[in-house]
């Protein structure tokens, strides 16, 4: 008897025991608003100029306390939309931006040398409610306010990565050190440290504080085993230790947790590491750290499967991430977090064995397209939802 062997493409990864639903997680009713352009709600396929409303494939946005600022990356315009205060109607105009001379210009450091007031794909974002850091990606650096701008093109305070706000080289041409950066593509600021992904060098770097210099070195690495290294998966099969692609960092407790995308999981340290090398205890998405295909090898997804997540934070009772090639927000009871833990709630999308941009239709309100950053304040996500070029704000369930 011949077997067939043929890949069936509605098959969802194995899910052991019995069917799971969702819990509800996200507000049933869809985002209180989206931003993004006239058409933002339901987007059009159409030229996207440059103006106060439009953006194009945004990846990081921020609200920053819950009456303000919010501040979004308009990655594909290479620039910083900022609201003064939490916009209340679809659509709402921006204050004002940094990055450009004007709202109608775009370009690569507005197609010119790079400074404190330029970037080139801007991705990730994080506040402490007073300074601001942004992964300045394809010029390898990170960029640092004291305090939140309040003026249009308002040059930063302090790069890192880079020796001064002119460089724009990987690693500055050189190798990886503690100072160098190569494709950071997430920040955050947890109890006063700065962590960076440092996508392109297969780690994370950890400031013990805000750095006051342009150029300082990090304390410390997850990923490699030293500050020169950057070999993916440390140099290894997947495992505990390397990283493929880190895009973002969370702390829930004294829990520390790193999105790598790459290798299709999420890495869970229970105790924050104190010296390079330390492996992480366990990973969501995958039955183990040595497992690496996007939702296990099968091509729907299932409660325990990842596809890519990029984006991640931790809201109310949720640990929520970015499963961005499935087209869904992933989401765990911080309660439930342990070793290969199901979801135990789902956006976006209507189950746990269903992904597809825009659950394979045409845009409509609640659904999202490769999603790629969610960040929290209070009860609200803030979701930048890349592929139809449009920021949600979505409340939790109640």
């Amino acid at each position: 008897m011949k077997v067939s062997l043929a890949f069936n493409r509605n098959t969802p990864a194995p899910q052991s025991g019995p069917v799971r639903v969702p819990q509800p997680m996200l507000d049933a009713s869809g985002p209180s608003l989206i931003l993004g352009g006239e058409n933002a709600e339901v987007p059009l396929a159409e030229p996207i100029a440059p103006n106060r409303t439009a953006m194009f494939g945004p990846r990081g946005a921020l609200l920053i306390r819950p009456e303000g600022p919010f501040i979004v990356c308009d990655t594909g315009h290479h620039r910083l939309m900022i609201w003064n205060e939490k916009p209340v109607t679809n659509n709402a105009p921006c204050d004002f931006i940094i990055g450009q001379p004007t709202f109608e210009h775009e370009g690569r450091n507005a197609k010119g040398d790079a400074c404190a007031a330029t970037l080139n794909v801007p991705t990730g974002i994080a506040s402490d409610g007073t300074v601001l850091a942004i992964a300045d990606a394809w010029n390898h650096r990170v960029l640092i306010w004291h305090t939140i701008p309040t003026e249009m093109n308002q040059p930063a305070d302090i790069v890192i990565g880079q020796e001064d706000f002119s460089g724009v080289l990987a690693n500055r041409g050189e190798e990886a050190t503690a100072s160098t950066t190569n494709w950071c593509y997430g920040v955050a600021i947890i109890d006063g440290k700065l962590l960076v992904a440092d996508t392109g060098n297969r780690r994370v770097l950890i400031w013990n504080d805000i750095p006051t210099r342009n150029g300082a070195p990090a304390d410390m690495v997850m990923g490699q085993e030293n500050m020169v290294t950057r070999d993916e998966n440390a140099g290894r099969d997947p495992g505990p230790l390397g990283m493929r692609w880190p895009h973002s960092v969370v702390a829930i407790g004294e829990k520390i947790l790193v999105s790598d995308a790459g290798n299709n999981r999420v890495m869970v340290w229970d105790k924050w590491p104190t010296k390079p090398g330390v492996p992480c205890d366990y990973v969501l998405g995958q039955k183990d750290s040595a497992s690496l295909e996007h939702n296990r090898a099968a091509y729907l997804p299932n409660d325990k499967a990842l596809n890519m997540p990029y984006g991640m934070t931790a809201i109310g009772d949720w640990l929520i991430a970015a499963d961005t090639a499935n087209s869904r927000i992933a989401g765990w009871r911080k309660s439930s977090i342990s070793a290969d833990a199901p979801l135990d709630g789902v956006g976006a999308q209507p189950d746990f064995t269903s992904k597809g941009d825009n659950r394979w239709g045409m845009p409509v309100h609640d659904s999202v397209c490769w999603p790629y950053w969610v960040s929290a304040c209070e009860n609200t996500l803030a979701i930048s939802d890349s592929g139809n070029n449009r920021v949600m704000l979505w409340e939790l369930a109640q």
